[in-house]
């Protein structure tokens, strides 16, 4: 091939991977990762006083890039059915939640993850809207189906292994206490019983098509690097690292090898 051809092609690459890297979806998940690389670094400058801002900002960055993604694939009915079922539930389940104790046990929220809606911190439904699809591809790509039980079961395991990371996080941050201090680091192992249910319900409710596999594994990647590297290594949280580290990690191996498995 003579040079000018190869220089050429070396430039369309270049231009459609440019492309590709500035459509609104990509712009967004490295806003995202961008905003959680930097909340430690920004800590150490300004103090703990970063960590409510850059937890909101985390939260609304990767709930946009998740509904993005979605759109994209699914188109905005069903993206907006979904939301709309997922958002109101899973507010109703943690309304019920801190108040009853059922179904993770006896908690409650502080002001500290203000504002709050009748108990409950508004960011919290959208921190379950943007887990739930990455825990459906990860289900999707392991069971081959988005309907049975089979896939909802997948779903709430994998959606529930991101815990493993979160409630120590959180509850040391002061955004939730338990009554009762439970075995895993202090989290009540009804806790991910908790879990595991309520994302098999809102699965088995709101009824996915088939999600886009690989930008929504690529969030659930991101997601298990990002909070295994900071948890173990800012934070002080080794044991919840390495936990989630093998939780989430699980999946998302099994994930991939039953893709390859397929493509074989």
């Amino acid at each position: 091939m003579a040079p000018a051809s190869q220089n050429t092609i070396q430039r369309l690459t270049a231009n459609f991977q440019l492309r590709t890297l500035m459509q609104p979806v990509w712009l967004l998940v490295g806003g995202w990762l961008l905003t959680m690389i930097s909340i430690p670094i920004i800590r150490w400058v300004v103090g703990d006083s970063v960590l409510h801002n850059g937890v909101i900002a985390g939260v609304l960055l990767q709930a946009a890039a998740v509904l993005f993604i979605c759109y994209q694939a699914w188109g905005g009915r069903t993206v907006l059915r979904i939301a709309a079922l997922v958002i109101p539930l899973s507010w109703l389940i943690e309304r019920i939640g801190s108040t009853t104790g059922l179904p993770f046990g006896a908690y409650h929220y502080t002001e500290t993850l203000s504002p709050l809606i009748v108990g409950v911190p508004a960011v919290i439904p959208l921190a379950w809207l943007m887990m739930l699809p990455p825990a459906w591809a990860i289900a999707y790509a392991i069971t081959g189906a988005v309907r049975g039980w089979r896939f909802v079961m997948v779903s709430g395991l994998a959606f529930t292994a991101w815990d493993l990371f979160l409630d120590p996080q959180m509850v040391g941050w002061g955004y939730w206490v338990w009554e009762n201090p439970g075995l895993y680091f202090g989290i009540p192992l009804i806790n991910f019983a908790g879990w595991l249910l309520s994302a098999m319900a809102l699965t088995w409710v709101a009824r996915p098509p088939v999600p886009p596999l690989s930008p929504l594994l690529i969030v659930y990647t991101a997601v298990w690097f990002l909070q295994s590297v900071g948890l173990s290594l800012f934070w002080q949280m080794p044991g919840p690292a390495l936990f989630g580290f093998v939780g989430m990690g699980g999946f998302l191996a099994a994930a991939l090898l039953q893709l390859r498995r397929r493509r074989e």
